[in-house]
């Protein structure tokens, strides 16, 4: 199984029926948190399914016939349905330690929510239009190559545009073999990734780029009435287009940095079989202020998170390098270790004057891609799908 994403190409009344039915999704999501934690200091104890199914038939049963809430009965009844589920689920990843506690969702975190067939499983046809069930058909910016079946759609906005997702009820079928075995890959912040091959790939800087932009236009309109809530004072019309037009700049750079990735890490699953890569502290590198720009801009985790989820698909086997391994320090060919290399040192010569890198130099990156490739079984890990809030750290 996996999921296919599609911008929809929408006018400005279904526009606003999503808007409507995000914010009807966030706020049965919100209702539904409240009550959980109200009802956990007031000591009431037991399962958070349980608990959460009676609010649901509390909110079915009372809330939604009030008068003030008459609007609900204008909105898709999957809306708040999936609201509820999404709130059980957020729950249980943060029992297992998958995800943090659930917080109140605001307007600022993005619009989204998810409806499905109660029927079971529908088929979304080939062509530039999508029937999304309990919504209606939408225009769709780019034809669906084929038919798939499936059973739920997520639609969401960034920067004023609109997506549908699905879960597609299929398997992608994977390569018949790789032409090469295995790969060290070592990533740095000047080359974002050195493969054990010899082949580096650079990774153009794209918040970096749009950076001058970003701070002309926000300059040019300093002087905007932003808004307050709490003094009253309302956003101008120009203010709110500004703010549109920044949100549009930062996801170009941010689907120019998605592409990038989806190419690189699928380059990769389909020329080797087993990749390592090294589990690098990314909280604790993005600490340091004079690197935290570009390391954010060119999302390492980013890669590591893409290159696990599709050994699935391209059936590679991804392997993690403990953090604490000297891969940079260590010479490839004698093993031994080089204590003073400084970060700014760019080229590896090793200390040990009978090796034969001790005559020649050799990339600092490279040595360190040869070091990932060939590390003991004592240091090398499985990756997994799911990473817990102890790997991040």
């Amino acid at each position: 199984m996996y999921a296919i994403k599609i911008e929809l190409k929408l006018n400005n009344k279904e526009r606003i029926l999503m808007r409507k039915h995000s914010g009807y999704a966030r706020f049965v999501y919100n209702y539904g948190l409240a009550l959980t934690q109200e009802l956990y200091f007031v000591g009431v104890r037991g399962s958070i399914t349980k608990q959460i199914n009676e609010i649901k038939k509390v909110f079915t049963g009372y809330t939604k016939k009030q008068p003030e809430n008459q609007w609900m009965n204008q909105l898709s009844s999957k809306v708040y349905q999936r609201a509820f589920m999404d709130l059980g689920q957020a729950y249980q990843r943060w029992a297992k330690g998958l995800s943090g506690k659930p917080a109140f969702k605001s307007k600022k975190d993005g619009d989204s929510f998810t409806v499905y067939d109660s029927n079971g499983k529908v088929l979304a046809l080939s062509g530039k239009k999508i029937r999304i069930p309990t919504l209606g058909i939408f225009r769709l910016k780019e034809e669906l190559p084929c038919s798939y079946v499936t059973q739920t759609f997520t639609i969401s906005r960034q920067a004023e545009k609109w997506y549908v997702s699905c879960a597609v009820d299929a398997e992608k079928i994977p390569p018949t073999y790789h032409p090469q075995e295995a790969v060290g890959i070592d990533l740095g912040v000047k080359c974002f990734c050195t493969l054990s091959d010899g082949s580096q790939i650079e990774a153009p800087k794209f918040y970096k780029q749009a950076k001058t932009k970003l701070a002309k236009a926000q300059w040019q309109n300093r002087n905007k009435q932003s808004g307050n809530r709490r003094q009253g004072v309302k956003q101008s019309n120009r203010a709110k287009k500004f703010y549109d037009s920044i949100a549009k700049k930062h996801a170009r750079s941010s689907n120019q940095r998605k592409d990038f990735l989806h190419k690189t890490t699928t380059d990769i699953s389909r020329k080797f079989y087993r990749i390592r890569i090294e589990d690098l502290n990314v909280s604790g590198m993005l600490a340091n202020r004079k690197l935290s720009s570009a390391i954010s801009d060119l999302g390492f985790y980013e890669f590591r998170r893409q290159l696990i989820y599709k050994s699935e698909f391209f059936r590679t086997k991804v392997e993690v390098i403990d953090r604490w391994y000297p891969s940079s320090k260590l010479c490839s060919l004698c093993g031994s270790k080089h204590d003073n290399l400084k970060l700014s040192d760019r080229v590896y010569q090793c200390q040990n004057k009978s090796c034969l890198a001790h005559t020649i130099t050799m990339d600092r990156d490279l040595n360190a891609a040869y070091n990932l490739l060939n590390a003991p079984p004592d240091f090398v890990r499985l990756a997994q799908s799911e990473v817990t809030l102890v790997d991040k750290k």
